[in-house]
């Protein structure tokens, strides 16, 4: 017998997550799944397949039911209701008896109550407790994403009056105690579509002698630079304890959707007196950092403070401002003559300001390189709705300067907030990242070894500094984005500890998440741990190391599950997109392969879609598990990734979050793309092949579509 959690695939089989995390999943056949349903904690007895002779799992009860409400569509056939749930993963309709429809109209999104759980030879049964409204309407899919995810959808109304009590802007006598740093020139540097602003950033450069330089004498060697990193006071306005924290601790963090965000903190808060709005007076929480001309970091200090931001300036506008001989004005509501000249003025200060920061940043760019680091730099993908909430593009967002400005100075106030509490030895929540496991790294070296690279691989474990170089070695090559790719989704996954076990990729050996405390719950605590820590009060003991480590692993699992809903979300606005161009032609690449096919990217928008095997009749194609490839067994034809493709838009199912392509052929194509180096693409999917043989190589001759395409 196996105790554990049931992770139900959209084709109908499923795997048994043992509980002790130490024994490998069970694969339980869809035949032996019932009665329970995806994420129920379940009792699996192992037998032996009668067909296969293979190990395989059988539900035999559930322990505890993961699902008490679901959400989906209502129907009806020849006069019976049944509501047909929205996530993929569920499979099995609910019967809603007459007079448990409550106002649904058939076609509606509802929210349903589970009455009765489904046994061996049943369906199960529902009552309809709410109607959430038409499938299509942008805000119901983000209800939709909040139930099927169990995201906090709305505040309480204890929570709501809570933030209403707070003050709307900073009082006099809340300044005592805090350093006035309103005559520096703060701004804060953001997306456009940004409307919570957590952090903003001041600096000066001086000489030895401490003398203000500016952008005069900049000898190598002279130079010394003074940042201050201001992050929201939010521990001042969200007592410990109070409704809002509570509710702010079960959210754990802000999800972001196109067009939508559902806040960790009541928008009064968020987007209120906790942002760092510009041309008012806001309370913040303070890191000033001094750093040398090698730009490492010579002094640190952290205190209260209250600042006045110049600008809210975006990452666009950073970057027109740093290579624009004449950049437009900051302030763009400026109308009389007067108002100009005096924000030119003001915006000479900016843009020196911007020039220093540069510089610094540039700095510590390389010093985290020479330790080092691991710098990725992979587009994003943004979706451009239109005034109704549907998407109209899809596009790619390379980061600037002005992104990579930002984030050093980000990862310098986190790494510097954790070395000092480190030092004051108090309990404190960590970002922690661990080394790959040996057997990944194993594979990844037998992986670029097809593409003539290599790495050795030290007893004692690998180091960031090893990878950084051979990603320095391919860049600029044909197999640079592959590799690159690869080697990401060998990596583990970051998350939050009490435990400081370091940061594999940052290089870093004391890190955390300090500059995000409007939108990310452990950011808040830190704060806490921070304040107290400078007023000299002592920790609780053993009993706030308990709620720490609650902490940490309830906001570890909250960034799962708001990734996976803004990535559904976001599959969903790409199915969308592509639904009206079913038959139109695109280029593309290939960007992961498996048994059952290959996904591609297309190049002209930010889509990607399966190619499954069957559609590829002119050969009978093998996956090499090893090379990441299909290989045809007759013409010797290659599907790896980076491969240069065009397809044909097949079908696009939004329920599933699918796209399937076909191949569009031409003339001679038999040996046109055999390079899988060349044009390499993002990266790898492993989905909906559940568990695989390391150096299998299976023949995927078609299997009539049983496995889908993407999400």
């Amino acid at each position: 017998m196996v105790t554990g959690t049931l992770a139900v695939h959209r084709d109908g089989y499923g795997f048994v997550s043992p509980l002790d995390d130490k024994s490998q999943d069970v694969f339980i056949p869809a035949r032996h799944i019932r009665p329970a349903m995806h994420g129920d904690l379940v009792v699996v007895r192992m037998e032996r397949s009668l067909r296969t002779g293979r190990l395989e799992g059988r539900v035999i009860r559930v322990e505890q039911r993961a699902n008490q409400t679901l959400v989906g569509r209502y129907l009806t056939d020849n006069g019976v209701g049944y509501v047909s749930p929205a996530d993929p993963h569920l499979r099995d309709d609910l019967l809603i008896p007459p007079g448990a429809a409550g106002d649904a109209i058939p076609g509606q999104m509802v929210l349903v109550e589970v009455e009765s759980y489904p046994g061996r030879c049943r369906g199960g049964v529902g009552r309809i407790s709410a109607v959430i409204g038409d499938a299509d309407d942008p805000d119901v899919e983000i209800r939709i994403a909040a139930v099927q995810f169990k995201l906090p959808y709305e505040f309480s109304p204890e929570a709501l009056a809570e933030a209403d009590k707070v003050c709307l802007s900073v009082g006099k006598e809340e300044l005592l105690g805090r350093e006035d740093l309103r005559h520096l020139n703060f701004v804060t540097i953001d997306g456009e579509m940004a409307k919570d602003f957590d952090d903003a950033v001041a600096i000066a450069r001086y000489d030895k002698a401490g003398n203000d330089k500016g952008l005069g004498d900049k000898a190598k060697g002279n130079e010394r630079f003074r940042l201050w990193v201001a992050i929201a006071d939010v521990a001042h306005y969200v007592a410990a304890g109070s409704v809002i924290d509570q509710e702010a601790l079960q959210r754990g963090t802000s999800v972001y959707f196109p067009g939508a965000c559902l806040p960790m903190l009541p928008e009064a808060l968020s987007n209120g007196i906790c942002s760092l709005n510009p041309q008012v007076d806001r309370l913040v929480m303070v890191a000033e950092l001094d750093f040398n001309a090698s730009g490492h970091r010579t002094g640190l200090r952290f205190y209260q403070a209250v600042i006045r931001s110049r600008a809210r300036l975006t990452y666009t506008e950073v970057a027109a401002l740093l290579f624009d001989e004449t950049p437009t004005p900051v302030d763009k509501t400026l109308d009389s003559v007067a108002d100009a000249t005096d924000a030119l003025s003001e915006q000479q200060d900016i843009v020196e300001g911007l020039e220093i920061m540069r510089d610094l940043a540039e700095l510590r760019i390389e010093a985290r390189h020479q330790r080092g680091s691991l710098d990725f730099d992979l587009a994003e993908v943004q979706v451009l709705l239109d005034s109704q909430g549907r998407p109209e593009n899809i596009v790619r967002t390379e980061r600037n300067l002005a992104h990579r400005l930002i984030e050093e100075f980000m990862l310098a106030a986190n790494e510097a907030v954790a070395t000092w509490l480190m030092q004051q030895c108090a309990p404190m929540i960590f970002r922690v990242h661990e080394a790959p496991s040996e057997g990944k790294m194993a594979a990844f070296q037998e992986f670029i070894a097809h593409f003539n690279q290599g790495i050795s691989l030290p007893v004692e474990g690998v180091k960031p500094k090893l990878l950084q170089e051979l990603l320095e070695r391919v860049a600029g090559q044909p197999e640079e984005h592959v590799i690159k790719h690869v080697l990401l989704r060998s990596l583990p996954q970051a998350y939050y500890s009490v435990n400081n076990l370091g940061h594999f990729g940052l290089a870093a050996d004391d890190y955390c998440h300090f500059t995000s405390p409007i939108r990310r719950y452990p950011d808040l605590a830190v704060h806490r741990i921070l304040k107290r820590q400078l007023e000299g009060r002592k920790a609780t003991g053993q009993s706030d190391e308990m709620f720490l480590e609650g902490v940490a692993q309830s906001s570890s699992l909250a960034e799962r599950r708001a990734m996976a809903a803004e990535r559904d979300i976001v599959n969903l606005k790409k199915c969308q997109f592509i639904e009206d161009k079913v038959g139109e032609t695109f280029r593309g690449v290939v960007t992961s392969v498996h048994a059952f096919g290959f996904f591609v990217e297309l190049l002209d928008v930010y889509v990607e879609g399966l190619v499954h095997v069957s559609s590829l009749v002119d050969d009978f194609y093998q996956y090499e598990e090893d090379r990441h490839r299909l290989i045809g067994v007759n013409r010797r034809r290659e599907f790896g990734i980076g491969t240069p493709v065009e397809v044909r838009v097949h079908k696009v199912d939004l329920k599933r979050r699918e796209i399937n392509f076909r191949l569009v052929e031409r003339q001679n194509p038999g040996r046109g793309m055999r390079d899988a180096g060349q044009n390499p693409g993002r990266g790898t999917r492993n989905e909906g092949r559940g568990k695989s043989k390391t150096k299998s190589k299976t023949k995927a001759k078609a299997r009539g579509g049983k496995r889908g395409g993407r999400r």
